[in-house]
């Protein structure tokens, strides 16, 4: 007859598992039944052996005076699983990992017997419930079958199971069932197996390692820079052999060695042990130049150092600047892109020259579509930058958080959709040309703090990263605000407004260089067709007296038109955009008015009589509104509709000669605007 086995267990888990093991041993001469504190130890009072699982289980059950009829009672001494094992004898030495299990007590024992084991490579750091805090850093994590009891945030988990009853307890119950004799044989025979099998599967995975090893060292060899990896104290764990033949290095055994007995030069050993986190250095050695780049690992507190011919570098980054250029980050234009003979503009483009030979930041300040960006684009290229690249971002048409990726890069994995190995930014792209900073008044003060930055430092940090880059970078900035006001206002930083206006342009509007138009319509006109095209005189006239608050942009989207609508070879009236003339044709003339010093020329019939108009209504005390402006009119045979009005009011406000309000005031005569007309 079998006799009885009971089995009592801390909780659930740990019985159903070495109820199994006891299972797996015993079974063929006793009766296994097994119980837990969890769900009551009613019933194994009968049970020819006891068997308790661990020490702490034996003192609670002596203290409740529990245990009493059982016969024989064993206490298991218990041991790490070893067919898990080998996933921690894996873990990179030095790793620091948070151990997980019940108590204290169990935790701490767990511990011992894996040291005793002889896997002591990694640092271990107990936790068991009561333990609130933990090191920051730290992302491993062993536990032993205790997953419920894993602190959150643990990327890598090795969980080896419920700890086993060991060998010499699995010998002694035999020995209590007096059937160790018998048993003893299958007994180590399954023992050994277990060893065995996991023998296997570290011989396997050490081969494999092997053979990625061997894999990985090709791959370093092909680099055509040289490759160094060591720790802090300066041992070496990878130096390929386009290191080995840059440094002159020969013989091997170069793995596990120290720097110092491997690599000649003070200099050198003197850089690569420095407590410096991320450096780039030209150094000399043995006559040779070398530019040696050394970047930490966090993850295993060692080094890589790439090393680079100092000129090769140079010549790379030369290829990198003409890629740019080639992929379209380069200056469309030059100074004789620029159309027009005005003294206002002769002026503007000989300031943007002299300032060109600099390399002086520069702020242009323009209205809306008076051509920054060209001004811009011309300096560059008379810049002895003008070889590298050419970069604009305009910061009205993006958000903050894309403005800060696009300047600045990001590291991988810095925020979620960030590319596969980070992004440079595009001052980082910008290195050795010129980045154009477009609408910079439209940028939050969040990035001014950090466009300042770049400003005065030189240097850049991307998204998610630790190390800054230093940058060769020219800075212009252009805006159609008044950056002045801004400032006062302070919605613009007053450190930022003098770093960006150390060099300064202002770009005059078309209207006050109206010179020029002429000029311009013959360049459109050549732009658009090879046909030989006219404008009438009288339509130049028109142009003329636009005032093209949308300035060269503004004409050419008209000329663009004009082109379209054309009939023939010579651009009438009919062919204006509704806008310009309301489609009808004034009657221009010239008049020269010369009451107390004031001299004014170029005003039309219409305006004249506008002006007069203004003047009667206001005798009357009534209000100059388009409308009544337009009706009136009419009584003196001239047809103009309200837009005509507007467009000619515009005009004559531009010249000082009248205010435009809304409401009850309608349009008043200026002082200007009264003895002008009073001069009729």
């Amino acid at each position: 007859m079998k006799k009885r086995v009971a089995l009592i267990a801390g909780t659930e888990s740990t019985r159903i598992y070495l109820e199994k093991q006891l299972y797996e041993y015993i079974s063929a001469v006793a009766d296994i039944e097994s119980y837990s504190m969890e769900r009551g130890l009613s019933g194994f009072e009968q049970a020819d052996l006891l068997v308790l699982s661990s020490n702490m289980m034996h003192e609670q059950l002596e203290e409740s005076e529990i245990i009493g009829n059982a016969r024989e009672v064993v206490v298991a001494r218990r041991t790490i699983n070893y067919d898990f094992v080998d996933k921690i004898v894996l873990i990179p030495k030095g790793t620091d990992v948070i151990f997980v299990n019940d108590s204290k007590r169990t935790t701490l024992e767990s511990i011992q017997t894996l040291k005793r084991l002889g896997i002591d490579h990694i640092n271990y750091i107990e936790h068991y419930p009561g333990i609130s805090s933990l090191p920051s850093g730290i992302d491993v994590c062993i536990t032993v079958g205790e997953m419920d009891k894993v602190p959150p945030g643990m990327k890598n988990v090795y969980d080896i199971g419920t700890r086993i009853i060991d060998f010499p307890t699995i010998a002694e119950i035999l020995s209590k069932l007096e059937a160790l004799d018998e048993r003893a044989e299958k007994f180590s025979d399954k023992y050994l197996i277990k060893l065995i099998n996991v023998a296997k599967r570290l011989a396997k995975s050490t081969q494999e390692i092997a053979k990625l090893y061997e894999g990985l060292n090709v791959v370093i060899d092909g680099f055509n820079d040289g490759i160094l990896v060591y720790d802090q104290n300066g041992c070496i764990s990878v130096l390929n052999e386009n290191l080995k033949k840059m440094l002159k290095i020969s013989g091997g055994g170069i793995i596990g060695r120290q720097l110092k007995c491997v690599v000649r030069g003070k200099d050198l050993i003197e850089f690569l042990m420095s407590d410096e986190i991320e450096k780039t250095q030209i150094l000399d050695v043995d006559g040779f130049e070398v530019m040696v780049k050394k970047v930490l690992i966090e993850k295993n507190n060692s080094f890589i150092a790439i090393f680079r011919g100092a000129r090769q570098a140079i010549e790379e980054n030369e290829r990198i600047k003409r890629e740019l250029v080639n992929k379209g980050y380069y200056a469309k234009y030059t100074f004789d892109d620029i159309v027009g003979s005005s003294v206002q503009i002769k002026k503007t483009k000989e300031i943007c020259k002299r300032l060109a030979k600099s390399d002086l930041t520069i702020l242009v300040e323009g209205e809306s579509g008076t051509g920054k960006e060209l001004f811009a684009s011309a300096v560059h290229n008379a810049s002895g930058r003008r070889k590298g690249p050419f970069l604009a971002v305009n910061f009205s048409a993006l958000p903050d958080e894309l403005i800060e990726s696009e300047l600045f890069g990001y590291e991988e994995g810095s925020f979620t959709g960030a590319a596969k190995g980070g992004k440079a930014g595009l001052f980082e792209q910008a290195d050795g040309g010129t980045i154009f900073l477009d609408e910079i008044g439209d940028v939050s003060l969040k990035m001014q703090a950090r466009l300042l930055r770049v400003l005065q430092e030189k240097e850049v940090m991307r998204i998610g990263a630790r190390q800054i880059k230093p940058v060769d970078v020219r800075v212009i900035a252009a805006t159609n605000k008044n950056l002045d006001e801004m400032m006062k206002m302070k919605i613009f930083r007053e450190d930022l407004y003098y770093r960006l206006k150390i060099g300064y342009v202002q770009i005059p509007p078309l209207r006050n260089r109206k010179d020029d138009i002429r000029e311009l319509v013959e360049h459109f006109i050549n732009i658009e067709t090879s046909e030989k095209i006219t404008m009438s005189e009288s339509v130049i006239e028109s142009l003329v007296g636009y005032d093209w608050h949308g300035n060269v942009r503004e004409l050419k989207n008209s000329m663009s038109y004009m082109m379209a609508v054309r009939s023939g070879g010579v651009i009438t009236f009919d062919d204006m955009p509704e806008n310009l003339i309301c489609n009808e044709k004034p009657q221009n003339i010239k008049l020269q008015f010369q009451n107390g010093g004031i001299g004014m020329q170029g005003l039309g019939v219409e305006e004249v009589e506008i002006l007069k108009e203004i003047l009667i209504l206001r005798r009357r005390g009534e209000i100059a509104g388009r409308d009544k402006i337009s009706k009136n009119l009419e009584g003196r045979r001239i047809s103009l509709t309200s837009c005509q009005v507007r467009h000619r009011l515009q005009r004559l406000e531009d010249m000082g000669l009248v205010i435009k309000s809304r409401g009850k005031r309608g349009t008043v005569l200026t002082v200007k605007g009264e003895e002008a007309i009073s001069g009729l």
